[in-house]
């Protein structure tokens, strides 16, 4: 069984914006709090591809992992590794996430997607920032009429924590907004 969902959401900040405080979301003190599910965050790779310009980088995350807390227990995990690759098109204005667990994999699949384009409404002043999440529970013999539930826990849980990622770039975009206006003056 998968659970998958998708959220489409629109800031209303221009596209350089959104991705700059796409990159600053989990370094910044201030959003510890709010992103609490993240542990930890690592550059693996940085790579600039001369000839078209896309700017291709890797990144470590240590999460809490999902899910109810009995599960964790049954598992003997509290924490799960992801990697997340991340491709930007400067030129076409297009930034690409994708991020997929690598440990805790013989008992729980998530993949995300996020994608920031220009809104094509207002190209020049608007994001818009589409996620696709799946995630599947793989049974465990004791668990396996639970699997459901769990995936569904999981899902509730992932769009929850995608609000709360939301708020954080809304406060990062408009805190280089007014420095970008303080450096205009």
């Amino acid at each position: 069984m998968v659970k998958a969902y998708a959220q489409e959401h629109i800031y209303k900040h221009p596209w350089e914006r959104v991705t700059s405080a796409s990159w600053r979301k989990f370094a910044d003190p201030e959003n510890k709090r709010t992103l609490s599910h993240i542990l930890e965050v690592d550059t693996l790779n940085r790579k600039l591809d001369p000839l078209s310009g896309k700017l291709y980088t890797t990144r470590a995350l240590t999460i809490h992992a999902p899910g109810p807390w009995f599960v964790r227990k049954i598992i003997g995990q509290d924490i799960c590794h992801c990697v997340e690759s991340t491709v930007v098109d400067a030129q076409s204005k297009s930034m690409q996430l994708a991020t997929r667990n690598v440990s805790l994999q013989k008992f729980i699949e998530v993949e995300e997607k996020i994608r920031y384009d220009p809104h094509p409404d207002n190209p020049t002043g608007w994001t818009i920032c589409r996620q696709e999440t799946s995630i599947r529970i793989k049974p465990l013999s004791a668990l396996a009429s639970m699997a459901e539930k769990v995936e569904q826990r999981c899902a509730e849980r992932f769009m929850q924590n995608s609000v709360k990622g939301r708020e954080v770039m809304e406060r990062i975009c408009k805190y280089l907004e007014a420095e970008s206006s303080w450096m205009a003056l």
